[in-house]
């Protein structure tokens, strides 16, 4: 049973206060509590806020109004606490907002009365380490990226997959992705789009040397290592395209699957081909 419902909202997008307000009374009538992140509750006027990493401790569902960028963000703040989250676009239609805001007040409502099913995703691990330490780490619901500096030349990547050499990659830099990162830089650097329910990790070069070198998936159960063996400039690792890091020559980047999941709450009214033909414009002309 859902009795405290978290809302997150894109920072500062006009409509967001607007939809939250309808939703916060919408849950006041049927006697579901709410909590709002700190700039939200500001904007309402309203004393049920708490901050971004409390509301996962204290909500039985999320609810995210943006867009993916919105709810990758928030996914990583659930992380494995296994929380359902509600995905309301507030633009065009989502890879992973896939809910409306028409189509909000009736989803709310299932949600409520329990009616809904979950799309399982999978996240990885990641972990930098220098010189045998760990020097930081992160779970993240789309993708790794190792990639060169405007002035860096081609970077030299060691890649193993569970201890067995894959190749040493010499190229712009290496992506590795989850099913649901497929459809992001992946895609976009030549990489194949994976049905999110095939839990699998993608090893994607970014512009390599080698015109051979292609992308390549492996086993879920895989453990991807890449050993930046080579850097005269700066070579960034960066998470979900939103957290990131420099990288020094020697170091290493292990990238594994998580043993926490990313709940999301299924659109009734569209299915994960309709999705790719909307936001890939796929039979136009």
């Amino acid at each position: 049973m859902i009795q405290t419902v978290g809302i997150y909202a894109k920072a500062n997008h006009s409509e967001a206060p607007r939809l939250a307000q309808d939703i916060c009374s919408r849950l006041q009538q049927r006697g579901v509590g709410f909590l709002l992140e700190p700039w939200l509750g500001e904007v309402l006027g309203s004393d049920f806020v708490a901050s971004q990493e409390e509301i996962p401790q204290r909500a039985n569902l999320i609810i995210v109004l943006g867009g993916d960028g919105t709810l990758i963000s928030v996914a990583r703040q659930v992380n494995d606490l296994g929380i359902p989250i509600l995905g309301v676009n507030l633009g065009s239609l989502g890879f992973l907002t896939e809910i409306t805001r028409q189509e909000l007040p009736a989803m709310l409502e299932a949600v409520l009365a329990g009616k809904y099913e979950i799309s399982d995703r999978m996240m990885l691990d990641v972990e930098i380490q220098r010189r045998g330490q760990t020097v930081d780490k992160h779970t993240l619901l789309n993708d790794v990226v190792i990639n060169k500096g405007t002035l860096a030349r081609i970077i030299d990547m060691e890649t193993w997959v569970d201890d067995n050499y894959l190749t040493t990659f010499k190229a712009d830099g290496l992506i590795i992705s989850t099913p649901t990162g497929s459809t992001g830089y992946n895609l976009a650097a030549g990489g194949p789009i994976i049905y999110p329910g095939i839990n699998s990790l993608v090893v994607t070069p970014i512009c390599p040397h080698m015109l051979t070198n292609r992308p390549l998936i492996v086993p879920s159960s895989s453990v991807v290592a890449i050993d930046v063996s080579f850097a005269d400039d700066v070579v960034y690792f960066t998470g979900d395209g939103q957290i990131g890091a420099n990288l020094e020559a020697g170091d290493r980047v292990e990238v594994r699957q998580s043993a926490a999941r990313t709940h999301l709450v299924k659109s009734p009214n569209r299915d994960y081909y309709e999705i790719l033909r909307t936001k890939l414009s796929w039979g136009e002309r």
